[in-house]
């Protein structure tokens, strides 16, 4: 099992836990309270700052519920912390784009994150012909 750094910012957010078996992503909550008007954008501060092992990195996505619940957007859709953001005032935060007027709490749960390996060295090798079957060029259903 790996041991995380972190450095809490607030002492009015939960603390984080990691449910094992139940699911690998751990909710990540805003430490501030925020009133957001439609069209506005916001990085929302998460309240932590972590020190990741080497060679691992975190993925930041919305919770399911964020976009029912709060009319918020993630404007990168998909955060990315690597292990060199790990500095002392290096607190995370969810970069947000507002659909409705809303107001988001501290503590509530807006996003979520996991721990994952970084990608191994690839090597790209061209071929004028893939062997396995053709699904049509476009998604799962191959169509349009």
């Amino acid at each position: 099992m790996k041991t995380i750094q972190i450095k809490y910012f607030s002492d009015k957010i939960e603390k984080l836990t990691y449910i094992n078996g139940i699911s690998d992503w751990i909710d990540l909550r805003s430490s501030v309270d925020i009133h957001l008007s439609k069209g506005e954008f916001a990085l929302i501060p998460l309240g932590v700052a972590m020190q990741l092992p080497e060679g691992y990195e975190a993925h930041i996505v919305p919770r399911s519920s964020t976009y029912k619940n709060f009319g918020i957007i993630q404007t990168n859709h998909m955060g990315v912390v690597d292990e060199s953001y790990c500095g002392d005032n290096d607190q995370w935060h969810m970069p947000v784009l507002a659909v409705r007027d809303t107001d988001i709490h501290v503590n509530d749960r807006i996003c979520q994150f996991r721990i994952m390996e970084h990608q191994p060295a690839l090597k790209f090798e061209e071929t004028d012909r893939l062997v396995h079957a053709d699904r049509g060029g476009f998604g799962s259903t191959g169509k349009a």
